[in-house]
């Protein structure tokens, strides 16, 4: 079988509340690490989430 075209990964906050998301990425579209800006409902306002792995 041929190996999945997407993978999934966390986007973990960057002020370290604990909160994460997980969405699914394309690697070999994507080379470089995710940055998203979105709602963090621990601190109630919008900041930036970066991709870590799954652990």
């Amino acid at each position: 079988m041929a190996k999945p075209s997407t993978i999934t990964i966390k986007l973990q906050s960057t002020e370290n509340t604990g909160f994460y998301y997980v969405t699914s990425k394309n690697p070999r579209k994507t080379t470089e690490k995710l940055e998203m800006r979105k709602y963090d409902p621990v601190l109630r306002k919008h900041i930036t989430f970066r991709e870590a792995k799954i652990k």
